[in-house]
């Protein structure tokens, strides 16, 4: 077994879905791996990970207004030290995942043909988010 990490860097420009799946998958293609799993974890508590449609971009907003109305910024927290965003993007981030598993398979990202890897970015204002890969493979 062979395993490799590696992190990402993204800059968020605000809120939504941000498409990191190009970067994800170049690396793994570096790594001239046939058959694994990659796993990624996102390192905050206020952006999550997921794997949605790339096609439409509606589907992307319509997810985020989704979030936005399910988690008013306006209700009812005690926590409200680090702005009125920062407690609805802590309860967005719990509702959806942290880490995605993907198979790697004959050299390539088991996605299906409409996915894509997003950072969920749920803060008002542009923030830096790491994602650490972690590659398990086969010689």
């Amino acid at each position: 077994m062979r395993q490799v990490t590696h992190t990402f860097v993204t800059q968020t420009p605000g809120p939504g879905l941000h498409d990191v799946t190009s970067p994800i998958r170049s690396w793994c293609a570096e790594q001239d791996v046939e058959e694994g799993l990659l796993t990624l974890f996102i390192r905050h508590t206020s952006a999550s990970l997921t794997i949605q449609e790339n096609a439409d971009p509606d589907v992307l907003e319509d997810l985020d207004s989704f979030f936005r109305r399910l988690v008013p910024e306006d209700g009812p927290y005690r926590h409200s030290a680090e702005g009125p965003d920062d407690m609805p993007a802590h309860i967005k981030a719990a509702l959806t995942s942290t880490q995605l598993s993907i198979p790697i398979v004959d050299g390539r990202l088991a996605l299906g043909i409409w996915q894509g890897i997003y950072v969920f970015e749920h803060r008002a204002r542009p923030h830096r988010r790491e994602v650490t890969a972690h590659l398990l493979a086969d010689l």
